[in-house]
């Protein structure tokens, strides 16, 4: 009995896992739309930070770009912007609009700025002034009907019009959003990895992106699932392994060949991880999340300990055997916290605190604490019958052999 239930608690974290990342991933993916109230537009994209998008039509015969730009705000007092870049897919030469709430009316407004460098050194607030690329027109608009309002979550559409360079096709695209607007200076946003990667160069006559962007997304998509999987999740579940099943008569040495799969396993998955996150990091430049950083650094460093420490076992008689397993338990569960720990501050890092992935995990977590809960109670119950059992068993010899005894003595 024993052993179907354990069997059947881990089966179930299992599936709890791979179903919730299924769903999430489908329910957290962004979608990008041609029509609006008021205008039609040719192509639309889903952008690969912050849930935005953007609708867009090129007429080439006089190469005028008609885009629309879908971003949401994170406060009431807020801003959401986009822009192009002449030369280069970052922040700063940044001919960008950016809408908020007018300090004076309260009513929507979109302003124009240029994001030299200074502004991303924060020397002088953020001024609007003309842009010097041709822009034809501008508008912002807010989701919800006439009564809408600037709040946590508020969609905004913001329509721009340009004038491109004829035979030029390709523009770098920059998008962000901030907290608060000082008058009418837009305020620095938000520096999580999302934030600072929100840029693209996007082709608006074929709609093809730039791959390197592509490339970076799918890189932190495997980062996480692969950190995920070992760190947060196999590693934890090899330790439950070797933990509730090696008592199992019934299982026999085969918990051992399960635990060392799958801590192996999720070794070789974390170290892979752990690789692509510092080539992130060597693509990032001054991007630092050193707490982040020193977490998965310890994590790896006492994972390769543990797995050093499988071809260094000693024998079962050897004197040093006792020193050994208190050490191997000692880093196993110490890897294990920091494994765990650090995957929750890597959904901070990335800015999905609140995101459908971070649930999904929470979820698998929870499932693997509740059936860790139920096999100790389990096993202690276990525990205590077996106890109970040799307890009577003692006590039903000691009787048998004191009634002989006085039976001897009277003959």
């Amino acid at each position: 009995m024993h052993h179907k239930t354990s069997i059947a608690f881990f089966f179930l974290i299992f599936h709890n896992f791979i179903w919730f990342l299924t769903f999430f991933q489908r329910a957290n993916a962004a979608h990008c739309t041609t029509s609006t109230f008021d205008r039609t537009y040719q192509k639309c994209m889903s952008l690969p930070t912050q849930q935005a998008s953007i609708a867009w039509t090129y007429y080439p015969h006089n190469a005028t770009l008609d885009l629309a730009f879908f971003g949401s705000f994170i406060s009431p007092s807020g801003w959401v912007g986009f822009g192009i870049n002449p030369t280069s897919p970052e922040m700063t030469g940044t001919r960008a609009l950016i809408a908020f709430s007018d300090p004076n009316s309260g009513q929507l407004v979109v302003l124009t700025y240029i994001l030299d460098p200074t502004v991303k050194l924060q020397r002088s607030p953020l001024l609007s002034r003309p842009l010097d690329i041709h822009l034809l027109s501008s508008s912002a608009t807010l989701y919800g009907g006439r009564m809408a309002s600037i709040h946590d979550g508020a969609s905004v559409e913001i329509f721009a019009s340009f004038k491109l360079v004829p035979n030029r096709t390709k523009v770098n695209l920059v998008w962000n959003r901030g907290l608060y607007v000082q008058g009418y200076s837009p305020a620095i946003h938000p520096t999580y990895v999302n934030d600072l990667s929100s840029v693209t160069t996007l082709n608006v006559l074929s709609g093809a992106a730039a791959s390197r962007d592509n490339r970076i997304k799918t890189m932190k998509a495997i980062h996480g699932v692969l950190n995920a999987l070992s760190w947060g999740f196999l590693l934890p579940v090899g330790a439950l392994t070797a933990r509730y099943f090696r008592h199992m008569q019934a299982v026999g040495v085969m918990w051992f060949y399960a635990h060392t799969g799958i801590q192996l396993s999720a070794f070789v998955l974390g170290a892979a991880g752990f690789g692509i996150g510092v080539q992130l990091g060597k693509m990032s430049p001054g991007v630092a999340y050193r707490l982040h950083r020193k977490l998965g650094i310890a994590a790896f460093s006492l994972g390769s300990l543990q797995t050093l420490a499988l071809f260094f076992r000693p024998k079962t008689t050897n004197k040093f055997r006792k020193y050994w397993k208190s050490y191997h338990h000692f880093v196993g569960y110490g890897c294990v916290v920091l494994g765990v720990v650090n995957v929750l501050q890597g959904f901070e890092v990335m800015g999905m605190s609140r995101s459908y992935w971070k649930l999904a995990y929470c979820l698998a977590v929870s499932s693997a604490v509740g059936a860790s809960i139920a096999l100790e109670v389990n096993s202690w119950v276990m525990f205590c019958r077996k106890a109970k059992e040799e307890k009577m068993r003692r006590e039903g010899m000691v009787s048998t052999y004191e009634k002989g005894s006085s039976t001897g003595s009277h003959h």
